[in-house]
Parts: C-alpha cells; sequence; structure tokens
C-alpha cells in the first residue's frame, strides 16, 4: 500500500510539472508574438491553458511603453479569459468563442517630440509589413477602465489628465489578430475622446472603425476615405459637425450642400455628403496638411464619426 502511494504521488507530480511545463511554453509564445505584433516588451504574471473546461485564463497581462518614451506600462489588463473551440487549435485558423477583455489602465504617453507611445507602436508604424493572420472571434467583450495620459511636450514634469471611461463594448465577428490588437488599443482613446491620433486612421484603414455597424467602405485616392451609410442625410451632418467641432476648428458650414470644412491641428479637413437613390448617404472625407495626404487623419475622423451612429 505504501508503494502504491509512492507511485501515485510521483504520478501526480509529473502531470503537475507537465502541466505547468505546457503553460510556460505557451505564456512565452503569447508574449513573444505580441511584442513581434507590437515592438513593445510584454508581461504575463500566469498563463492557463484548462483543456477539460476549453479556456485559457490570462492574469496580470501587461504591456510597457516602446523604446523612446519613459518607462511605464501603456495597457494593464489584470484578467482575460478566452474560451476556444478545441479542434480549431489544430488549424491554421483559430477559432475562439469568446474572449473578455478587462482593460483596467491605459498609460498614455506624449514624449517631448510630441510622439504618442501607441502611435509609435510597430503595428501602427508599420502596418503594411503584418500581414492579416486570420482568427474567428465570434464575440469579444471589452471592459474600458481609466486612461492616464502624460504629456511631457510642456517641460520636464510632464501634464497629467486621468479620463475615467468606465464602459463595457462588445464585437461580433473580429477576423484577424491585427484587428484584435488596433481595437483594444484605440478604444479607450475614443470612448475618452482623445483626438488626432494616427491609430484611429490604421485602424479604420484595418476594418476595426466598421465592426460595431453595417455598412461597406471603400477607400479612393491617397488623401481622402469614402464610405455610403444607411442614415439619412441630416442625420449624418449634424453628427459629422458634432465629431468635427469637438475634434478642431470649423471654417466652413454648409448643412444645405452638406459640406463641413475644418482646420484640426493644421490639418486641412473637408467633409462632404452625397445622398444616394436608395436614400442612403454618402460621405467622403479628405485631409491634407501642407499639401500633403493626411489619410490617417480622414480615417480617424470617420472612425469617430461612425462610432456615433
Amino acid at each position: 500500500m505504501k508503494k502504491l502511494f509512492i507511485v501515485l504521488g510521483i504520478v501526480v507530480v509529473f502531470l503537475s510539472g507537465i502541466a505547468l511545463f505546457k503553460n510556460l511554453i505557451i505564456k512565452s509564445v503569447v508574449t513573444r508574438a505580441v511584442y513581434g505584433i507590437t515592438g513593445a516588451p510584454v508581461h504575463i504574471d500566469r498563463f492557463k491553458l484548462n483543456i477539460l473546461s476549453s479556456t485559457i485564463d490570462i492574469s496580470g497581462f501587461k504591456m510597457y511603453n516602446p523604446s523612446g518614451f519613459p518607462e511605464g506600462t501603456l495597457v494593464f489588463c489584470p484578467k482575460i479569459k478566452i474560451i476556444y473551440d478545441w479542434d480549431s487549435l489544430f488549424k491554421q485558423k483559430r477559432h475562439f468563442l469568446l474572449v473578455e477583455i478587462e482593460l483596467k489602465e491605459m498609460g498614455l504617453t506624449k514624449n517631448k517630440k510630441g510622439n504618442l507611445n501607441v502611435d509609435s507602436l510597430k503595428i501602427v508604424e508599420e502596418p503594411k509589413s503584418f500581414p492579416p493572420t486570420p482568427i474567428q472571434i465570434d464575440l469579444l467583450t471589452l471592459n474600458i477602465g481609466k486612461i492616464v495620459y502624460k504629456d511631457y511636450t510642456v517641460g520636464a514634469n510632464p501634464s497629467v489628465r486621468v479620463y475615467d471611461v468606465n464602459r463595457q463594448k462588445s464585437y461580433k465577428g473580429i477576423p484577424t489578430t491585427q484587428q484584435l490588437a488596433l481595437l483594444v488599443l484605440a478604444e479607450p482613446m475614443k470612448a475618452a475622446a482623445i483626438k488626432n491620433a494616427k491609430i484611429y486612421g490604421v485602424a479604420m484603414l484595418a476594418g476595426v472603425a466598421v465592426l460595431p455597424v453595417a455598412v461597406v467602405a471603400t477607400f479612393i485616392g491617397k488623401d481622402y476615405v469614402q464610405q455610403v451609410i444607411d442614415v439619412r442625410f441630416e442625420n449624418l451632418y449634424e453628427i459629422s459637425h458634432e465629431v468635427i467641432k469637438h475634434m478642431g476648428t470649423i471654417t466652413k458650414d454648409d448643412a444645405m450642400g452638406g459640406v463641413i470644412k475644418a482646420n484640426i491641428n493644421g490639418t486641412m479637413v473637408a467633409l462632404i455628403l452625397r445622398k444616394d437613390a436608395d436614400n442612403k448617404t454618402e460621405i467622403t472625407i479628405s485631409a491634407r496638411k501642407y499639401m500633403f495626404p493626411k489619410l490617417d487623419i480622414a480615417g480617424g475622423v470617420l472612425y469617430q464619426i461612425l462610432d456615433k451612429l
């Protein structure tokens, strides 16, 4: 009997060791993958893959500031829970039934050069260098806590602003890891009405902005975005006017003609609305600064208008 207990003890220790080793390996793979996409250091306190319940539990996820910024945490998620489809783990396209992310705090930092830490991530600076990695997320729930915004352009000691967002948002049908990353990074900023970040335009081009609404977007030319939206002309004009008014200074306001022109941080933005035959509205937004196209600004304006629909 004593030998039996010894053998059972050895088996339990052995299996526990395998489980621990498995989780450590996957944890290392995940941190390297996130670093590869963002270029920012990542730390995870605890990673647990439960095969029996088809769940993944991540505790203490932290992404730190990229190079060129003071030390600090960019994203802190104390809890991330994932329910996955077991069969998809052996396929190229992973299928996640549910992803729940608790984003307790986002630390935005503007360095002395005026650059935002989130705009200096690889996925934002070099979006074309990351071919889409297919996944399938049926439902994403994002719980947003607060944003701490530090601005070092004002002097040696930064100005600090805190935005208590305290909002939950849900999305369906996320098809790539890039869209997931951009959404998690951009949504807290958009919810806090932080203006003119480059990430808005990149997220728009990646298709993140259209996830909550059923619209079809086409991007034409190098300085403007265009989209047909199932919203009445008058309603869309009011929403567009309100968004642009908060982003910059309106220089032309033509409600009858559906034209709004504005100066947004030195970028000249023009918005034009046109009715189509199906009572939908075509919206075109162009942006230029010193005669150079600023597609990221145009996309950012459209991104925030879509969120108000």
